[in-house]
């Protein structure tokens, strides 16, 4: 496990992400604690909340307009992808940049240059450009695409780590990634759904004009928070530098990275293989409705991580949501009828969203010191890859072999989250027990650089 460092850094519960004053004894000793809520303030979560729908738009948003624009769904499949390579590319460096410069400054340049990315690819879809200049529009609007979920996550646990006393940390970081997979769970659900009302009600380039609206106005709100002024950890208290960046490559980390990749590929393929399924009964535009069915039971499960035991273990909890997620899997790939699709659905949905809250809680935990925001980048980077790739490779599976074929792809992506979880379970023996949960929580592993 990365040796951490706890920082000595705090602030006064009444100082909401301000900055500076040391926490009293009696806080320490747990007295009169404040909650997450009054630590980041109520209007932080409605903002980083839609503040993450401009990236859950963008891969199907892509998808979507370039089909209807230039009829090919190939083509459409392809561009799609390229977002998630822009992603996969250049994601991690703004986690990285993030922990160098701080949160604000990297969301305040990338969040405008997307915005206008995401327009000049309407405009370029529409246009007689070649299908190369296409692609490199598709690369540009993912390697900008605003990294909110995994910045809002190190946001939150450095408040956690710093300003709240070593008692309550456990607890306060457990509710925390379980609160920040269930809103993913629910963007990645309303997401593609509202890509779907909006290209339907108005036109197929609509999803990405008001992608970039939400990118220009929430992200840069997000930005401009009080809570990224968050106090570094970058550097410890006997002023040691961050981790090297070989720390990122750990086979334990790198596992996560893998499992979390799955999970995308798991979003992406679903999502196409039922569009293909409810295409077959010539309704199609029913498709994202059935997906919530799966969206709304991972969401609520995924609030219910807090509650489970500590004695739950995390490598234990990856394998034994992700079997039940494969478990759904197969019952999808053998459905026939939409009843057994809908029982489908909700299984994979009481797999799904643990496994998220599972795989963040691990990435966190074996996050480098300082290196936090590159770490959450990275699993949100792999969110939005696995995605894009599933997408795009269903798509052309069932136009070639059949809807039938198509239904199998959640199954290999299900099988790759339980892989990983295998291989986790092998890796770390009995490391991540209660005891090493409990220090994780009430270790400051996060650095999200000050703004000045």
């Amino acid at each position: 496990m990365t040796q951490t460092h706890t920082s000595s850094v705090g602030t006064a519960p009444n100082d909401p992400a301000g900055g500076g004053a040391a926490l009293s004894d009696a806080a320490r000793n747990g007295a009169a604690q404040p909650s997450v809520l009054s630590l980041a303030g109520l209007p932080y979560f409605p903002i980083a909340f839609i503040a993450r729908l401009p990236f859950a738009m963008m891969v199907v948003g892509v998808l979507t307009v370039a089909v209807s624009a230039r009829g090919s769904l190939s083509l459409g499949g392809l561009t799609s992808a390229f977002v998630g390579v822009g992603t996969a590319v250049v994601g991690p460096l703004l986690g990285a940049a993030a922990d160098r410069f701080g949160q604000r400054r990297v969301l305040l340049l990338i969040a405008p240059v997307n915005s206008v990315l995401l327009l000049v690819f309407c405009a370029v879809v529409y246009s007689q450009a070649s299908p190369a200049l296409l692609l490199l529009a598709a690369f540009g609007i993912g390697a900008t695409a605003p990294q909110v979920a995994p910045m809002s996550r190190s946001r939150l646990v450095t408040l956690i780590a710093e300003r709240m006393a070593p008692a309550r940390r456990p607890k306060a970081l457990s509710a925390t990634m379980s609160y920040e997979s269930a809103a993913d769970e629910m963007v990645f659900v309303f997401g593609p759904f509202l890509v779907g009302i909006l290209a339907s009600a108005l036109t197929p380039w609509a999803p990405l004009a008001i992608a970039a609206a939400l990118s220009a106005v929430f992200v840069i709100a997000f930005a401009l928070h009080p809570t990224g002024r968050a106090v570094s950890a970058a550097r410890s208290e006997d002023g040691s530098a961050p981790s090297s960046a070989r720390e990122l490559f750990r086979p334990v980390l790198l596992t996560v990275v893998v499992g979390i990749f799955g999970v995308g590929l798991f979003f992406g393929s679903v999502l196409t293989s039922l569009t293909s399924f409810m295409a077959d009964l010539g309704e199609s535009e029913r498709a994202g409705l059935f997906y919530g069915i799966m969206g709304i039971g991972s969401a609520v499960l995924a609030l219910g991580m807090a509650w489970l035991p500590a004695r739950f273990s995390l490598r234990a909890r990856w394998l034994t949501f992700g079997l039940l997620l494969l478990g759904g899997s197969l019952l999808l790939a053998n459905a026939t009828a939409l009843a057994a699709v809908v029982v489908a659905l909700a299984l994979m949905g009481t797999g799904v969203g643990p496994v998220l809250v599972t795989l963040y809680g691990l990435g966190a935990d074996r996050s480098p010191l300082g290196r936090s925001a590159t770490v959450m980048t990275m699993l949100g980077s792999g969110v939005i890859v696995g995605q894009s790739l599933a997408a795009a490779g269903t798509g052309q599976v069932a136009e070639a072999l059949g809807t039938g074929t198509a239904l199998w792809a959640p199954v290999c992506a299900a099988s790759v989250v339980v892989l990983a979880g295998a291989a986790n379970w092998f890796l770390t023996g009995h490391a991540d027990t209660a005891e090493a949960s409990a220090t994780r929580a009430s270790a400051a592993r996060v650095s999200v650089a000050a703004d000045e």
